[in-house]
């Protein structure tokens, strides 16, 4: 790989991982774009280590708080503290954990044509805004309820189809449980820890099979630049999701969406 293929490609994984914008759509585009050749199952474990290390630093001491109190709810027999957000965001992750294995049992291409990510990318555009605009925003991710966080589960396998956007998609749905936007977009990223951890670890295990030669330079910039460009996307996206809301990102992913039809239809 190409110096610039590995900063572009890392940034882009950093930054629409977290964004509703869809990452999948992003790292099937940008290549195309630019004509590259693909990247690699061992560059996409690297991205996703870096985006992973990302999160797990940015909310550590929430990371923190909630396995003590996980810990001190297994002794007790009854929540503790922010063990409920923790069950929760285990609970969140079996749905998409399911999905994933279902899918790879038949056939992971399933729903990777051009036409499909278009789509995606358009009809969850609309239901971004729709909760965006309809949502209640009168509580924090502490608040929900175990209906709230299967909904939010459930909703979560959507993003096995490209062009849905993981983060988007549970957004959506924590807007539409009736979770403000900064609480929706702190539940989203905490449950992106273990599904990060999930599909890094599957592609791991892709990667390792194909017994392929290993460019180690190439995947540890890969992993610094998205560790980089995922931490400032958390960090700024949170600051100013409440001034900004999600219009301006509706608006992108219809443009996208557009382009995509366009040019494939």
């Amino acid at each position: 790989m190409e110096m610039v293929q590995i900063l572009v490609l890392a940034a882009v994984q950093g930054l629409t991982e977290f964004l509703p914008i869809s990452s999948s759509a992003h790292l099937v585009l940008v290549p195309m774009i630019f004509g590259w050749p693909d990247q690699g199952l061992a560059f996409d474990v690297a991205v996703h280590v870096g985006t992973l290390g990302a999160v797990v630093t940015y909310f550590h001491r929430d990371l923190g708080k909630m396995t003590v109190d996980w810990v001190a709810s297994l002794r007790a027999g009854q929540t503790v503290g922010d063990s409920r957000l923790a069950w929760g965001v285990m609970l969140a992750t079996v749905p998409v954990a399911l999905g994933g294995l279902a899918l790879r049992w038949h056939d992971e291409n399933l729903f990777r044509s051009p036409l499909v990510v278009a789509g995606a990318t358009v009809l969850f555009a609309l239901l971004l805004w729709w909760a965006d605009r309809s949502g209640a925003r009168a509580r924090d991710e502490h608040h929900l309820n175990w209906r709230d966080i299967l909904v939010i589960g459930v909703a979560q396998v959507a993003a096995l189809i490209p062009g849905t956007s993981r983060s988007g998609i549970t957004m959506t749905a924590g807007l539409a449980m009736g979770l403000t936007r900064a609480a929706a977009a702190r539940f989203s990223f905490l449950m992106a820890i273990p599904v990060i951890g999930l599909a890094g670890g599957v592609k791991a295990v892709d990667a390792w099979h194909q017994q392929a030669d290993t460019d180690w330079m190439a995947l540890l910039l890969g992993i610094m630049v998205a560790w980089l460009t995922a931490s400032l996307c958390i960090h700024w996206f949170l600051k100013l999701l409440d001034r900004i809301g999600f219009l301006p990102f509706v608006i992108y992913r219809l443009v996208l969406g557009a382009g995509l039809f366009i040019h494939f239809a």
